[in-house]
C-alpha cells in the first residue's frame, strides 16, 4: 500500500517507516521529515531569541535613563548617615573658618553694643533714657535669633548662598546707614532692624552647616566658630573707641562697615553645603517639646538670656559713672571681657565633647551668676577688670553650647536639627529682647546694684532649670556624659 510522504507535518514522529519511505522515493522534490522538524523547531526559537534580545536592549536603555535621573540623589549622602560625616579635613575645617567670621559679624556686633550704649547715653542720644537706648541692642539681638525660625527652612531648600549674600548685604547697608543717623528712630531702623535682620540671615546657617561636617567634634567645632563673636567683640569696640575722637562717629562707623565687608568675603568664598535633608522641613517640630530635656533646656536659656547681657550693656557705664575707672579705661572693659570670652568658648566646648554639654554649661552658668552679684562690691579698677575677665570666660558657654545641646538631643533626628534650633532660638530670643530693657528700667528706678542682682538671679535660676533638664536627659549620675 502506497503512502504519500509527510510533507509539512510539524509534529510527525520520526519513525523508521517514514525514513525508509522518504529515502525510497528518491524524489528530488521530497523533503525529509528531519529537515522539516528542525525548521519547525528553529523558527520559534529564533523568534523568541530575537524578542528576548530586543527586550533586554529596551530594559538596558530604560535603566540608563533611570540611572541618569537617580545619579544626583545617589551621589548625595543622607543627612542621617553619621558614618559619612567627615569629622575633619580641609573642607570641614574651612567651614569652621567661614562660620568663625559669620559669628564675628553677627554675635560680635551684638557684643559690641555696650560701647554704643555708653556713647549714645553720653553724646548722640543724650535725650533718651538707658532703657530706650537698650531696646536698640535688644531688638538687634532678638532679630538675630528669631529670624532663624524662617531662615532654617530656606537653608534646607538649598538657599544657603542666598542667605549668605543677603545677610552680608544687610550688615554692610545697615552699618553705612548708621553713619548718617542723628535721631533715635534712625538709629533704631539702621542698627536694630537692618543689622539685626542681616545677623539673623547668617546665624542658623552658620551652626546648621557645621552639624553636617562634624559629629564627635561638634562642640569643639562650634566653640571655635563661636569664638569669632568674642573676637569681634574685642576688635570692634577698640576700633570704635580709638577712631571716635579722631575722625568722629560717622567715619568710625563707616570704617567698621568696611571691616565687615572685607571679613564677610571669607565665608562667601569658603562655605559650601555638603548635604541637605531629603525633604524640606516644616517650620516647627512641636513634638520636640514633648521631650522634657528639650523643653526645660529652652526654658533655662530663655531665663538665662534675660540676665546674661547686664554686664555687656551696663558695665562700661557703671565703671565710668561711678568713677571706678577713667573714661578711657572704661571703654576697654568690654574688649577685656570679650577677649577672655574667646577662651570661654573654645576650652569649655572642647571639654563638652568629652564630658557632655550639660555637664559643662551648668557650672559655668552658676559661676556667671555669682560673678554678676560680685559687681555690687567692685569699687576699684583692678577689681572690675578682674570681674569682667572672669565673667567673659564663664559666660561664653551660654552662646556657644545651646546649638551643641540641640544636636545631642537630636542624634536620631538629624533632619530636624535645624527646625529644633530655629524654634528654640525663637523662644530664647524673647528673653534676650526683654532682658536688657528690664535691666534699663531697673537701673532708672533703683541703680546699678539692682541691675547686678537681677542679672545674677536670672542666671542662677537658669542653671537650676538646666540641671533639671540634664536629669531628665541622663539621670542623676554625675559621671555620665550628658
Amino acid at each position: 500500500m502506497d503512502r504519500a510522504p509527510n510533507v509539512g507535518v510539524e509534529d510527525a514522529p520520526s519513525t523508521i517507516w517514514d525514513d525508509k519511505t522518504v529515502a525510497h522515493s528518491g524524489s528530488s522534490t521530497s523533503v525529509s521529515v528531519q529537515s522539516i522538524q528542525q525548521q519547525a523547531q528553529n523558527a520559534p526559537v529564533q523568534d523568541k531569541e530575537q524578542r528576548v534580545t530586543e527586550e533586554n536592549q529596551a530594559e538596558e536603555q530604560g535603566k540608563e535613563k533611570i540611572g541618569e535621573q537617580l545619579e544626583p540623589s545617589k551621589s548625595r549622602p543622607s543627612i542621617n548617615n553619621a558614618l559619612a560625616i567627615p569629622n575633619g579635613g580641609l573642607a570641614a575645617w574651612s567651614q569652621v573658618l567661614g562660620a568663625f567670621f559669620l559669628f564675628f559679624n553677627s554675635w560680635g556686633i551684638i557684643n559690641t553694643f555696650g560701647s554704643y550704649q555708653a556713647f549714645y547715653e553720653t553724646d548722640l542720644l543724650i535725650s533718651s533714657n538707658p532703657s530706650a537706648i537698650s531696646w536698640i541692642g535688644s531688638i538687634q539681638a532678638f532679630l538675630l535669633l528669631v529670624i532663624g525660625m524662617f531662615t532654617g527652612p530656606l537653608y534646607d531648600r538649598g538657599c544657603f548662598r542666598i542667605l549668605l549674600l543677603g545677610g552680608s548685604f544687610l550688615l554692610v547697608l545697615g552699618q553705612m546707614m548708621l553713619s548718617l543717623c542723628t535721631e533715635y528712630y534712625q538709629v533704631l531702623l539702621a542698627q536694630a532692624i537692618c543689622i539685626g535682620l542681616g545677623c539673623g540671615c547668617l546665624f542658623i546657617p552658620s551652626v546648621a552647616i557645621l552639624s553636617t561636617y562634624f559629629t564627635t567634634k561638634i562642640a569643639t567645632a562650634m566653640g571655635l566658630a563661636a569664638s569669632g563673636s568674642s573676637l569681634g567683640g574685642v576688635v570692634y569696640p577698640i576700633v570704635f573707641h580709638k577712631l571716635l575722637p579722631q575722625i568722629g562717629f560717622a567715619w568710625t562707623t563707616r570704617v567698621i562697615g568696611f571691616i565687615i565687608l572685607v571679613t564677610m568675603l571669607i565665608p562667601n568664598l569658603l562655605m559650601k553645603v555638603r548635604v541637605l535633608p531629603a525633604k524640606s522641613r516644616s517650620l516647627f517640630d512641636l513634638s520636640a517639646f514633648k521631650m522634657p530635656a528639650y523643653s526645660l533646656m529652652v526654658l533655662g536659656f530663655f531665663i538665662g538670656f534675660m540676665g546674661l547681657y547686664m554686664p555687656f550693656f551696663y558695665a562700661q557705664l557703671y565703671a565710668i559713672n561711678d568713677h571706678i575707672t577713667n573714661p578711657d579705661l572704661g571703654f576697654y572693659l568690654l574688649a577685656i571681657m570679650n577677649s577672655t570670652s574667646v577662651f570661654g568658648r573654645i576650652i569649655p566646648n572642647f571639654l563638652a565633647d568629652k564630658l557632655g554639654p550639660y555637664n559643662v554649661v551648668i557650672p559655668c552658668t552658676v559661676l556667671s551668676g555669682v560673678l554678676c552679684f560680685c559687681f555690687i562690691s567692685a569699687q576699684s579698677a583692678a577689681g572690675i577688670i578682674l570681674l569682667m575677665a572672669f565673667y567673659g570666660f564663664f559666660s561664653g558657654t551660654f552662646v556657644s553650647l545651646p546649638p551643641t545641646i540641640v544636636v545631642h538631643l537630636s542624634l536620631t533626628e538629624r533632619g530636624k536639627i535645624g527646625t529644633r534650633m530655629g524654634q528654640s532660638f525663637g523662644v530664647i530670643a524673647v528673653g534676650l529682647l526683654i532682658g536688657t530693657p528690664i535691666g534699663g528700667a531697673i537701673l532708672d528706678e533703683s541703680g546699678f546694684w539692682a541691675v547686678w542682682v537681677y542679672g545674677g538671679v536670672m542666671l542662677l535660676a537658669s542653671a537650676a532649670i538646666l540641671w533639671v533638664a540634664r536629669v531628665c536627659h541622663k539621670g542623676w549620675d554625675l559621671s555620665v556624659k550628658a
